[in-house]
């Protein structure tokens, strides 16, 4: 792919012309393609991920500050909703990011999950690239249209809570009972063990979710009940 599809991405998707094209060819470049072309590619994308990490955190930052006089503390967990990896994973999916990416052979066939974590990340290359180009101002927006247009659909929505608090507060208001998450199955290899657990609300199963860890399949069943109840 040559740097012409990178520069019209900018002025498509970024709203700007890039002065140095390498700079946003980085940013898609994850660290197994430059493993695989270590003679043609000199940088991988983490450096800029760094940076732009930073600058995605200042601008929500900023903007939370300028516009929601809340306490410190509801803040902090409307900006982690902001810019947690499956916000800014969707936000690059949106925006086209994935056919860009510069990955390796194996990582092209990565799973679901690792993808959703390499478009992020990409993400946050893209805003450091941006930031370094075309200046604050430039990423502030992108940032706006990309990101922080989601947040009222946040706010209405309440999915800025953790999906097990926002379980609770919702079983506990319809149902008047607490979530209880069992284990329903365990399989693989202790370094490599899928946990799959069901939250029940009075006894009946309301979501059901895998995962790597007890946590992370309470995470995902808690995620699941929360599509029950906007459905019910």
């Amino acid at each position: 792919m040559d740097t012409s599809t990178y520069q019209q991405f900018a002025q498509d998707k970024l709203g700007t012309d890039f002065n140095d094209i390498e700079l946003l060819v980085t940013a898609f470049t994850h660290r197994s393609y430059l493993n695989e072309h270590k003679k043609t590619v000199r940088e991988h994308n983490e450096r800029l991920e760094f940076l732009g990490d930073a600058v995605l955190e200042l601008v929500v930052t900023e903007y939370l500050y300028n516009n929601y006089p809340d306490p410190e503390g509801i803040l902090t967990n409307w900006r982690s909703s902001l810019v947690r990896t499956e916000s800014i994973g969707a936000a690059a999916a949106k925006f086209g990011f994935e056919p860009l990416l510069r990955l390796s052979r194996g990582e092209k066939r990565g799973s679901e999950r690792a993808r959703a974590q390499i478009l992020a990340n990409s993400f946050e290359a893209v805003v450091g690239a941006l930031y370094l180009d075309q200046g604050y101002e430039a990423a502030k927006r992108f940032i706006t249209a990309s990101i922080l247009s989601t947040f009222e659909e946040i706010l209405k929505t309440g999915s800025w809570m953790d999906p097990k608090s926002h379980l609770q507060e919702l079983a506990q208001s319809q149902e008047a009972a607490t979530p209880v998450y069992k284990v329903i199955s365990e399989e693989g290899p202790d370094h490599d063990k899928v946990f799959s657990v069901g939250v029940y609300v009075n006894s009946k199963l309301r979501g059901q979710g895998d995962g790597p860890s007890k946590q992370a399949a309470q995470q995902k069943a808690a995620e699941a009940a929360l599509d029950y109840y906007k459905k019910a």
